[in-house]
């Protein structure tokens, strides 16, 4: 009984092979403009999963024509488009390290951004329940280093706009999340664990809107601490920022 389904599967496998390599034998006689264009074609069809084919079998048949590196940006853009992030990631450090000093650079740190900003949907739409102190921000902090980079070194680029609206968007998200922790940790009696989280939101993020309740925050635990020094200090900058916030009232 067993040997007729090991021919069957032989047989699928003959088939997906015969499949794969026909599928692969419709670029033999294409030359690398004509595989680009339908790429191109196909991205502007909105068909990615037959864009990425055309520009992986692109790269793959010339990694050193002068095609290479358009087949790379519309592989990612396809990648992106397609939502497949787990491959448009590699695809995008691939590039920049291939061409560093690439014209079109700035845009691959602008869908490295977008890349990573993606991968956050998630956490973007249900962001920050308060009873989770420790949420994997891993991706948002990625894209906020990202657009970084791009509005540092490429501050003419035409993406720099939209990474500096989405920067300030993350930034917000990212230093409520410290702060989150930081509630948590005073809750729990872990003064220092708090004093550190509110702290991350003044030096990693600066002008939040919670930064008055980081340093509100980071007063009452060094208080705790008896660390007075530290607790003066952090008193001074929220009554010289902040001389009509109600967190003052409430320190004395």
């Amino acid at each position: 009984m067993r040997k007729p389904a090991l021919l069957l599967l032989l047989a699928l496998l003959g088939l997906a092979g015969c499949s794969s390599n026909s599928k692969d034998e419709k670029y033999n006689n294409m030359s690398p403009n004509e595989i680009y264009q339908e790429g191109v074609k196909h991205v502007k069809k909105k068909r990615f999963d037959q864009a990425i084919e055309d520009f992986e079998a692109l790269e793959s048949r010339y990694p050193f024509g002068e095609y290479a590196d358009k087949a790379q940006l519309g592989a990612i853009y396809s990648y992106y488009e397609n939502e497949d992030y787990a491959s448009a990631t590699p695809a995008i450090d691939r590039f920049l390290r291939m061409y560093p000093r690439h014209p079109s650079v700035d845009y691959a740190y602008y869908m490295k951004g977008l890349t990573h900003y993606s991968e956050s949907s998630g956490f973007l739409t249900n962001y920050l329940p308060v009873n989770k102190a420790d949420r994997d921000t891993g991706p948002l902090k990625k894209s906020y280093q990202a657009f970084h980079v791009l509005v540092t070194r490429f501050p003419e680029s035409i993406y720099v706009n939209d990474a500096k609206q989405r920067m300030v968007y993350l930034r917000n998200i990212l230093a409520e999340n410290e702060l989150v922790a930081a509630r948590f940790y005073m809750k729990k009696g872990a003064y220092l664990a708090a004093a550190n989280r509110a702290s991350n939101v003044i030096v990693q993020f600066e002008r939040a809107p919670v930064t008055a309740e980081a340093l509100f925050i980071m007063v009452q635990a060094y208080r705790k601490l008896e660390l007075n020094t530290l607790a003066n200090d952090a008193y001074r900058v929220l009554a010289f920022n902040y001389p009509d916030s109600d967190y003052l009232k409430e320190l004395g």
